[in-house]
């Protein structure tokens, strides 16, 4: 079952903040790993990261611990 993107979700609209301000953010993973860069796109399930160096990364939003600014 396709369930419909929420834009009015408080995280949802963090999210599309730091997407416009181009902001540089830590996400620590459930797995423990720490990916740091800036998120380019969201959808309901997934988003992208890009860090300094052009690496793209596709993280699962519930594989995120926490989000940290830097």
């Amino acid at each position: 079952m396709l369930t419909e993107f929420d834009t009015s979700l408080p995280s949802t609209k963090q999210f599309q903040t730091f997407i416009q301000q181009t902001q540089q953010l830590e996400l620590k993973l459930v797995t423990g790993d720490i990916i740091s860069g800036r998120i380019v796109w969201q959808d309901q399930h997934c988003m992208l990261l890009v860090d300094g160096s052009d690496q793209k990364t596709t993280i699962w939003k519930q594989a995120i611990a926490y989000i940290k600014q830097v």
